[in-house]
């Protein structure tokens, strides 16, 4: 015998291998979870014992304080890197804002949380750190949902109970309509305010940042393909973008608008939403879901032109430019404050 796999082994020898990697790559996870959840109990205990310090002291360490410089300096000169006075100052901001160590999420890293600290806003942190959670963000994504206002962009969508069960939650997706957002911000495509591009261009920029675009869509979304082409008596027609959808277990066809949608554009995605039902669709897949995008869409032609539509068709608009989150956070307050 000279050591090679024989071809009738080959097959349970690559399932070996497969598993052994499952097993080291779960492994792994683990271990560095392990050294993230050391590492942020240890922060959160100096945390601790700053803000006991400060009140048995009377002495508020606010940002900036003689207390936080010299903790600062002192520290660094004893134990070296990771002490500067704003690492100092977001280990007592961790404790002051979670005094329950029990309650910290042990899945997240230290980046992660600092990120999370720069939230006032109660329900929008739990949102952003159940997310992180759920979607397994990376402190990049964390903060590109940040930016975006990805919190108040579904939020507005619900009423109060359903920001409430937003924020303890996280996003669940549960039905199509979990998946919608309107509006989409596709900032990430860097394409110049007041620039004129075709349809055929802003196809391509998603494309050349096809990662991006699946954060933006959200959980479960998988690429399938671009320009799908769909043949009926004798003419050819296009689907801009198809996707298939992991949870609801659809295909997603998305179409890309320069401008406003028109009806003629609602009636063209329903025409592919049955076409994709009837021949691309399997036995055990859901009904097809269409999305349009546009820059702009009249919501009476619309709502008329989706009258009497069966299918699972929306209308959304996208922005190239981050929201103002500030008149998002107050259309929040208001919805949170309205009275039922």
């Amino acid at each position: 015998m000279t050591g090679k796999i024989s071809i009738d082994s080959k097959q349970p020898y690559i399932h070996l291998i497969s598993a052994i990697g499952n097993i080291l790559e779960e492994g792994r996870r683990k271990a560095l979870q392990s050294v993230n959840q050391i590492l942020v109990k240890t922060y959160w205990e100096i945390g601790k014992q700053i803000v006991e310090f400060e009140q048995q002291g009377k002495e508020k360490a606010e940002y900036g304080s003689a207390l936080l410089d010299t903790l600062s300096r002192d520290l660094k000169l004893r134990y070296g890197r990771g002490f500067s006075r704003r690492n100092v100052f977001n280990m007592r901001r961790l404790y002051l804002t979670c005094q329950n160590w029990q309650t910290l999420s042990a899945e997240l890293s230290w980046s992660h949380h600092v990120e999370l600290l720069s939230l006032e806003d109660d329900l929008e942190r739990s949102f952003y750190e159940k997310q992180c959670i759920q979607e397994r963000w990376s402190v990049r994504e964390l903060k590109r949902q940040m930016n975006t206002a990805l919190f108040h962009r579904i939020a507005l969508s619900r009423d109060k109970k359903g920001v409430l069960e937003l924020a303890q939650k996280g996003q669940l997706i549960e039905t199509t309509k979990d998946i919608i957002r309107d509006p989409y911000v596709l900032e990430f495509l860097q394409i110049p305010e007041g620039h004129h591009y075709s349809e055929k261009e802003l196809e391509q920029k998603i494309m050349d940042h096809i990662q991006l675009f699946l954060l933006e869509l959200g959980k479960g979304f998988t690429f399938v393909g671009r320009q799908h082409r769909i043949s009926l008596g004798g003419n050819h027609y296009y689907v801009d973008l198809v996707f298939y959808h992991r949870i609801l277990k659809c295909f997603i066809l998305i179409d890309l608008k320069i401008g406003a949608v028109t009806p003629q554009d609602v009636g063209q995605m329903n025409m592919y939403l049955n076409y994709f039902k009837k021949e691309e669709s399997n036995s055990d897949d859901n009904p097809p879901l269409g999305i349009i995008l546009g820059t702009e869409k009249d919501n009476f032609s619309i709502e008329y032109a989706l009258g009497g539509i069966t299918n699972q068709l929306f209308v959304s608009k996208y922005k190239l430019y981050l929201p103002d989150k500030k008149v998002l956070q107050q259309k929040l307050k208001e919805l949170l404050e309205h009275k039922e």
